[in-house]
């Protein structure tokens, strides 16, 4: 595992933490990877599931293989971006409650964001992070 990434919460911020994620993430010096957004494709080509938990879960899926590749850990997550098709209170609980799950507790500096189309019709997020890696 790579040196630690501090994890802040300013009191001039809103407190992140009590929902699972942190208002800015200090990387130590050394590599990142930059994982390219991970959709619910998988890599035996089975056709997308209709729901956004399902979705979510062969995202989640998607991005441990993408650590596993790397040698690093949820602990290792700088950022993670979350693109949605659909951003409500409800599409932000299903996703969020797969996303924690993977976390683990871990707590990366996250960004949710709204978009009118992914790159097929039918999905419905897609999910990239920056990770910090050994050299």
């Amino acid at each position: 595992m790579s040196a630690a990434i501090d994890r802040i919460n300013p009191s001039a911020l809103p407190d992140a933490g009590k929902i699972g994620y942190s208002q800015i993430s200090i990387a130590p010096p050394g590599p990142l990877a930059f994982v390219s957004g991970q959709v619910a494709w998988r890599p035996d080509g089975a056709a997308t599931p209709v729901s956004l938990a399902d979705q979510t879960a062969i995202v989640v899926d998607n991005l441990q293989g993408a650590l596993d590749a790397i040698h690093a850990t949820t602990d290792d997550i700088v950022q993670m971006r979350i693109y949605m098709t659909e951003l409500t209170d409800e599409t932000q609980g299903i996703a969020m409650s797969e996303i924690l799950k993977f976390l683990d507790g871990a707590q990366p500096s996250l960004t949710g964001i709204g978009v009118a189309a992914l790159a097929a019709p039918d999905l419905q997020i897609e999910v990239e992070m920056v990770v910090k890696v050994s050299g």
